[in-house]
């Protein structure tokens, strides 16, 4: 498999996204909300650098199952996400691929009276994207291949690596 990005360069850049959270965030309530399942390990790793008070929900909105590599039906399931009217939210995903996932979730929260809505992706797919939408932080810009690792799958495999490696020609 080849590494795409290493456990050192993701941690650098986890380290650098807290930091500058950290300064949005300073004095005010806030909640992380990570986007399961993928998002798990990037959310545990960058809480721990924030350093300030903070809630944490969960939500899960997947329009991948199984062996697919192209998006399916949004499905959101929210039964894991505290209240957050008049909280100001943290929205986190693990990739940013066609952007329907996030912008749907960001019109979500807003729905249930969220006070602002901020994301921060772990991975932006450079020629994938088909919804208009920037995130508010993003760890680092990617060719248009198929990733795996630090919490990113494939039919569930791979989510344990510790660094993003692109899956050979065949497995996806």
């Amino acid at each position: 498999m080849e590494v795409l990005l290493t456990a050192d360069q993701i941690h650098a850049r986890v380290r650098e996204l807290a930091a500058d959270i950290r300064r949005q965030y300073a004095g005010q309530p806030f909640t992380v909300v990570g986007i399961l399942t993928g998002s798990l390990v990037f959310l545990a790793d960058l809480i721990r650098q924030i350093e300030l008070p903070l809630r944490i929900g969960l939500i899960e909105a997947s329009s991948y199952r199984g062996t697919a590599t192209s998006a399916g039906t949004l499905v959101v399931q929210d039964s894991l996400l505290p209240d957050v009217a008049g909280r100001h939210l943290l929205l986190m995903d693990d990739i940013l691929d066609t952007g329907r996932t996030i912008s749907t979730l960001v019109e979500h929260m807003k729905h249930r009276g969220a006070a602002s809505v901020r994301t921060c992706v772990l991975l932006r797919k450079i020629g994938r994207q088909q919804v208009e939408f920037e995130p508010d932080y993003t760890g680092f810009s990617i060719p248009d291949k198929f990733v795996v690792g630090y919490g990113l799958d494939f039919d569930d495999d791979y989510r344990h690596l510790p660094f993003i490696g692109v899956l050979p020609d065949g497995h996806a």
